[in-house]
């Protein structure tokens, strides 16, 4: 699928143009607790004056929102008559805006998780506030029903236009712009080596991982440069992952975020930088089809896009990352990694390229404890 990829420019001049050129009449916009603070709110405050498009506001959701605070906005989009979604904000207002595009047809008389997902024409805009999870360049959605993680996946919640504004970074806490900055280099990685890349996915992954780099200074130092320039970066890492799906590492943090409430991409970091090592020192279990030759030489392309001159540099320039963000291990009490270890999703291991067993997701998290290779 084509995006269309608009600029903030002339004061959103290029986003007013699209909802007009769409014969958009009712937008039904998703934003999080960060919309009131961010320069777009006053721009979307004047746009019914401006061009007679009614907006209808819609915030009612948790960070991972519940099936039930989806299936109000999916109601609520009906009852106003919407004939368009946008969503403005991070991951968790991305996958509302997704799963309110993909369930506005269906029968709200049943649970919408357990229909056949149907294509339509709605239209479907994206603005990021955070340079990281990429969602708004992904076929992923995720909700939670009765506490339960649900992946929804389809290629027509892809949003057709995404709108790259720099501003929206401006206000994100130092922790924040760290731990998101991390996770798009962890879905570049990850991308690069899964047993699902492709020739275009290492295309994306690598620009997304030079991105990063190119720009981490800036960002870091909050400049519009770093801000936009790493908000392109998270978006190729969204394009990459798109095409292959992450891997071990993202199955693994899942449950440190929930435990011990560590940013989400902040645990990516941790998982990967035990990860990274431990699979240059078992390439001989390799699983990818095109086999462990093949996969000795991704992780040295991999360690070029980053600078590095071997995979061995390029592992320990990336814990060295973490430890200059200030982005630490978690205290892991060991009677907690069985249920650590239980918690890693089986499905996203089969991407991975290198086979781990329970013991090797134990001793993953046991060398968390103590900060030392698996």
């Amino acid at each position: 699928m084509q995006q269309t990829l608009l600029t903030a420019a002339n004061n959103y001049e290029q986003l007013e143009h699209c909802l007009t050129e769409k014969g958009i009449r009712h937008l039904f916009l998703v934003c999080d607790r960060a919309f009131p603070f961010l320069r777009i709110n006053g721009w979307f405050g004047g746009l019914t004056e401006r061009t007679g498009i009614a907006v209808t506001v819609f915030s009612a959701f948790t960070p991972n929102p519940k099936y039930e605070e989806v299936r109000e906005a999916v109601l609520a989009f009906r009852a106003a008559g919407c004939d368009a979604v946008m969503a403005v904000g991070g991951g968790s207002a991305m996958d509302v805006a997704k799963c309110v595009k993909l369930f506005a047809q269906m029968n709200p008389e049943m649970h919408f998780l357990k229909q056949f997902i149907l294509e339509n024409n709605i239209p479907l805009l994206a603005m990021p506030t955070t340079a990281g999870s990429g969602s708004e360049a992904t076929r992923f959605a995720v909700i939670y029903d009765e506490g339960v993680k649900q992946s929804v996946a389809h290629e027509s919640c892809i949003p057709d236009t995404v709108l790259l504004d720099a501003s929206a970074l401006q206000t994100v806490p130092p922790y924040q712009r760290s731990s998101t900055m991390m996770d798009a280099l962890c879905h570049a990685m990850e991308s690069f080596w899964s047993v699902n890349s492709t020739a275009e996915s290492k295309q994306y992954a690598t620009a997304a991982i030079r991105l990063i780099l190119n720009n981490m200074e800036g960002c870091l130092a909050n400049t519009d440069a770093g801000n936009a320039g790493m908000l392109q970066a998270a978006h190729t890492a969204g394009k990459a992952i798109n095409i292959t799906q992450t891997t071990a590492g993202h199955a693994m943090c899942y449950k440190l975020t929930s435990l011990y409430g560590l940013a989400h991409g902040h645990a990516a970091a941790m998982c990967v930088r035990v990860l990274f090592p431990w699979m240059l020192t078992h390439t001989d279990r390799c699983v990818d089809p095109r086999g462990e030759a093949y996969l000795t030489d991704t992780f040295a392309v991999l360690a070029r896009a980053m600078g590095c001159e071997s995979a061995g540099q390029a592992a320990e320039q990336f814990a060295a990352l973490t430890d200059r963000l200030e982005l630490g291990f978690p205290v892991i009490p060991e009677e907690d990694l069985d249920q650590l270890t239980a918690g890693v999703n089986p499905e996203r291991l089969k991407n991975n390229p290198v086979a781990l067993t329970d013991d090797d997701i134990r001793a993953l998290y046991a060398a968390m404890r103590t900060g030392a290779e698996a």
